[in-house]
């Protein structure tokens, strides 16, 4: 393979990457912020970024330089917790919520908006839409091997297309001035906003996407670590470039639009509200096929990791066995409505985001203090008691006396008073790691 011809393949991994982060959610916080940021902008969208494009690009590249193994990271810590915490992030990000996900947001967004009054509130578009939706999941992650030439360079293309058509469109014809800041972006836009990327999901997805990738790479004949790691660089770089282009084009479409539609509290209204603004009524046409599009990609990337993983821990169940389990499970979940699933979901990222990012993050610096359990196990112990905790509050179960405590730690306002407590952890841990070794 010549250069040239290297290099656009390596594009094509890129672009499948960013196709398989861009899911519903990406499209429809950044409106919001926008909204709610004002005059504050820059700054929310700077918080904004750094936990959903940063946080992701240091997630891929942690997992790539583990053999793109979430479990082999994980098990540096224990092989239990290896195997346990995978799993954990695995299913949050598949079929218990991110994949049923996709098909209530495709529906909610996508199919509802050209649907009569009476027919909104039947349960059977939701079905049907679901049915076809994973239907087409399912074909396009039944031979993971072509994801990349599937997603990469069909789907992909054409997503960026639509988004083009809308951000240019609102730079060449502002709906109107940027307004101003709203509520907690009057005096914390960057602390807000950085909590608003975990939304994203996209640090969890970072960790289970490198499997994706790998099994294209070996499929191509990248057999060799060394050069899995800096393709997957790579095509990390491209698909975070690709997602701030996405989050300040939609960012400005949300920051320009409250004179022209008023301000709302769902992403998905601001930015149905903008398309139409901005085209007309084929302005529901574009941002449908931009929704169905962004859903479907990410449906087909984490189905085909789920599926993936699940098979090397329980070999005995095939791959496209694991496929047809996880496809009707999740149109079974995704059918209980989208308002029902994001409740439910909250509480788990809320407790496991901040093991996530820990995890990574100690992995990346892990030659440092070769890679020692006790500097991980002490580091994760002391962000899991306020990460669960945090959880538990988020599903509306409060200990004062704890929650007392915890206020004493810097961050806390922000929402992200682990990350004192992690620090600790680690240094703890690195102390043991020396005394152990003298």
């Amino acid at each position: 393979m010549d250069n040239k011809s290297f290099f656009r393949e390596n594009i094509a991994v890129g672009f499948m990457l960013f196709a398989l982060f861009l899911g519903a959610g990406n499209i429809i916080f950044p409106p919001l912020l926008g909204q709610m940021a004002g005059e504050n902008i820059t700054i929310s969208m700077i918080g904004f970024i750094i936990t959903g494009v940063g946080l992701p690009l240091l997630g891929i590249i942690a997992v790539a330089k583990n053999g793109g193994d979430l479990e082999v990271l994980a098990g540096r810590v224990n092989p239990y917790f290896g195997i346990i915490f995978t799993s954990i992030v695995y299913l949050s990000v598949g079929p218990f919520f991110a994949i049923p996900r996709t098909g209530a947001v495709s529906f909610s967004i996508g199919i509802a908006p050209f649907l009569s009054e009476g027919m909104k509130d039947s349960w059977i578009p939701l079905f049907i839409t679901t049915i076809l939706f994973f239907g087409l999941t399912f074909y396009l992650a039944f031979n993971p091997t072509k994801i990349v030439d599937r997603v990469g360079k069909i789907l992909t293309p054409a997503l960026l297309i639509i988004i083009c058509l809308l951000a240019i469109k609102s730079v060449i014809t502002p709906m109107g001035e940027i307004g101003q800041a709203q509520g907690t972006y009057i005096d914390n836009a960057f602390g807000e906003s950085f909590i608003q990327g975990y939304l994203t999901m996209d640090v969890l997805a970072s960790l289970v996407f490198g499997i994706v990738i790998v099994q294209s790479l070996v499929a191509r004949g990248v057999t060799e670590k060394a050069a899995q790691i800096k393709i997957t660089v790579f095509a990390g770089i491209i698909a975070a470039a690709g997602l701030v282009f996405v989050y300040v084009s939609l960012g400005y479409i949300g920051v320009t639009s409250t004179s022209a539609i008023g301000f709302h509290d769902n992403g998905g209204t601001i930015i149905s509200l903008a398309a139409q603004q901005l085209f007309g009524q084929a302005g529901n046409i574009i941002l449908s096929a931009v929704i169905i599009l962004a859903c479907l990609t990410t449906s087909v990337g984490l189905l085909s990791a789920n599926a993936t993983f699940f098979h090397k821990i329980f070999p005995k169940i095939s791959y496209k066995v694991y496929l047809v389990i996880f496809v009707i499970f999740s149109f079974a979940i995704s059918n209980f409505g989208l308002a029902d699933l994001i409740q439910i979901s909250l509480p788990v990222l809320v407790a496991i985001y901040p093991i996530a990012i820990v995890l990574m993050v100690f992995a990346l610096f892990g030659n440092l203090f070769n890679h020692a359990p006790s500097v991980y196990g002490v580091a994760l112990i002391f962000t899991g008691v306020v990460a669960l905790y945090d959880g538990i509050k988020e599903a509306g179960f409060e200990i004062e006396a704890y929650d007392n405590f915890l206020s004493i730690f810097p961050f806390y306002e922000q929402g992200i008073a682990w990350v004192v407590p992690a620090l600790i952890g680690g240094v703890i841990g690195y102390i043991m790691y020396i005394v152990k070794h003298k």
